[in-house]
């Protein structure tokens, strides 16, 4: 007999639930000393008050209940979930009355209210919360969206007003219980400082647990990182990570005593996979505008009890507009955690993500105004290779190219006998073309400065950004030899930086 949609979801919500820790019992096997968290299954509540499809014990005390439905809206069995939390038999013992945890699944969604906030408000979570989550929930005198909307008076004294104008937006979304919101700030005007002042003020009056600092390359982690170290509380001599442990990840492993975790969105999305290693030069780019995207359907995140839903309390995004979009939003949505973006340049997608709640705009003509910024002109200097890629021909015999490591930089002919077309994407990250760096550079010498700074001997201070380590080593390079200058000229400042 094939199996009906009610077998399904009740078997569905059997696996998450132990998925997540909970052992699930039938009512006639009842053995509450199994494990710390057991999920009762048809329990019979008071008169009246029918049967609770899942009753949840913790420590052999009753806390909550599941609603199982086969399928459809979940919405609207809210009031029965809620019929369950007063109905439990006054003769069985419990952590709280009425019972705090509620929950509804028709074993694909499930949908979580903790009747213990300031505003009870269900939301869609990926799994349901360990049953150690649930007591440290429990035992906490205020909730974190009470706590939230307790954080006391902002200290300005640091910060630019553009600065503290988006960390009083961003707490009144808090205190409202927002589950998303978006920072956009010009380049420049110190998004990641406010970002840091943010996270020091969850961590010390909003008692968060955890935090993610998300990225989507490298090097800005590495810059993220270096935020945080030098960072001095305004009511505190000691900087941040003497006070809260830091950790950017170079390895698959978190410290269980991090309260700031700064990863790519790449490596993280390995770790939930349950994978002990990952390949570092996976994160030195963006798979936003990566020449290789992804191919096939979107990978699917699957539960790991390691990093639970509820893991960190709150998810900041640098450089959202890119991270979000393709495979990595399953990633974000994987958590249970307020997520705060943070981007220069929202697109509409991004904005869209984050439930259009812009609690900051700060464009880049408003940062002129203000002096945080100066006002540019555009010079584009187009290349063929640039704009189309190019071909390498092998002819009839082959051709010997030179081939780089990428960690070393060595090079070695070797004879390519296929031709090699590349894209434009592709340039300067697997084929690298000296000529068209060096044609870029001597327009930029021969046409750009003498039209912007027609009365300056000098070369003005510039910065390149490059594409990688590598691209940088190669800027730097013919930066010297194009301007006739000597090593002091051009130098690498940074990751992806030249000077």
């Amino acid at each position: 007999m094939p199996e009906t949609p009610e077998q399904r979801a009740r078997r569905e919500i059997d696996a998450d639930l132990t998925a997540a820790g909970w052992v699930v019992q039938s009512r006639n096997d009842l053995d509450l000393t199994a494990s710390r968290g057991i999920a009762v299954r048809e329990f019979p509540m008071k008169s009246g008050f029918g049967f609770a499809d899942y009753l949840l014990y913790l420590d052999r005390k009753a806390l909550g209940a599941v609603e199982a439905k086969a399928e459809g809206t979940l919405t609207g069995v809210e009031p029965q979930s809620a019929k369950y939390a007063a109905g439990l038999p006054e003769n069985l013992p419990a952590q709280k009355r009425p019972l705090p945890f509620l929950f509804e699944s028709n074993g694909s969604v499930i949908y979580f209210t903790n009747s213990l906030d300031p505003v009870p408000r269900s939301r869609q979570v990926f799994n349901y919360p360990r049953p150690e989550t649930l007591w440290e929930w429990l035992a906490q005198p205020a909730q974190l969206r009470a706590r939230l909307k307790e954080l006391p008076p902002l200290d300005e004294s640091r910060l630019w007003k553009v600065q503290t104008r988006a960390i009083h937006n961003l707490e009144a979304s808090f205190a409202k219980a927002d589950l998303r919101a978006l920072i956009q700030m010009a380049t420049g005007s110190g998004k990641t400082f406010t970002a840091v002042n943010v996270a020091y003020r969850l961590l010390k009056f909003g008692w968060a647990k955890r935090i993610l600092f998300l990225v989507d390359r490298s090097n800005l982690g590495k810059q993220a990182e270096d935020e945080f170290a030098n960072f001095e509380p305004p009511d505190d001599a000691r900087k941040f990570p003497t006070l809260y442990t830091v950790q950017r990840l170079k390895a698959n492993s978190i410290n269980p005593a991090a309260k700031v975790v700064i990863t790519t969105i790449q490596r993280l999305y390995s770790m939930l996979k349950g994978e002990t290693e990952f390949d570092a030069d996976n994160e030195e780019g963006s798979s936003f505008d990566s020449a290789k995207p992804w191919q096939g359907e979107p990978p699917e995140v699957v539960y790991n009890a390691g990093i639970p839903p509820e893991f960190f309390d709150f998810i900041i995004v640098d450089e959202c507009h890119r991270s979000i979009y393709e495979l990595w939003s399953q990633v974000l949505l994987y958590f249970d955690s307020f997520l705060i973006g943070l981007t220069a340049t929202p697109a509409g997608k991004t904005i869209g993500f984050f439930n259009q709640n812009l609690v900051m705009q700060y464009g880049h003509d408003e940062a002129v105004t203000d002096g945080v910024n100066v006002d540019f002109d555009v010079y584009r200097i187009r290349t063929r290779v640039t704009e189309q890629g190019a071909t390498i021909e092998a002819g009839d015999t082959g051709v010997y190219v030179e081939k780089r490591h990428k960690l070393t930089r060595a090079e070695r002919l070797e004879l390519l006998k296929l031709d090699l077309t590349y894209t434009a994407n592709q340039l300067d990250r697997d084929v690298v073309s000296e000529s068209q760096i060096r044609t870029v550079l001597q327009q930029f010498r021969d046409k750009v400065l003498p039209d912007a700074y027609p009365d300056r001997a000098e070369v003005p201070k510039t910065l390149i950004f490059a594409k990688d380590d590598s691209h940088a080593d190669d800027i730097v390079r013919l930066a010297r030899e194009v301007f006739a200058q000597g090593n002091d000229f051009c130098q690498v400042e940074s990751v992806n930086f030249c000077k």
